[in-house]
């Protein structure tokens, strides 16, 4: 299965990166739903869209969950989609291999 290519803010990034960060929110939708972060499916994590800072790791978990507006990991996509209803939690497995950190 092809990878799934998740580009980040440097934050987001980096806190996936330092093992902080553990699920990614996105807007739920055709592009973000229990059908396309299928878990077991390969991940790319990405700090923007350049190839300098890639993560590679795996889907862990999936859930459609109903917006809370006081959640903080929801903010930065209601800043974005104000009128959604659902998010995709997209629990993330880093590749601990592949850098040797973790």
């Amino acid at each position: 299965m092809k990878p799934l290519f998740i580009p980040l803010k440097k934050e987001y990034f980096e806190a996936f990166e330092r093992g902080e960060k553990k699920v990614e929110y996105r807007a739920y939708g055709a592009r973000w739903n229990e059908n396309v972060c299928v878990i077991g499916r390969p991940v790319v994590l990405s700090c923007g869209y350049g190839k300098a800072r890639r993560l590679k790791g795996k889907v862990v978990s999936f859930m459609k969950t109903k917006v809370d507006k006081r959640k903080a990991g929801f903010r930065p996509i209601l800043a974005l989609f104000k009128s959604i209803e659902h998010v995709a939690e997209i629990g993330i497995k880093i590749d601990t291999e592949a850098d040797g950190k973790r």
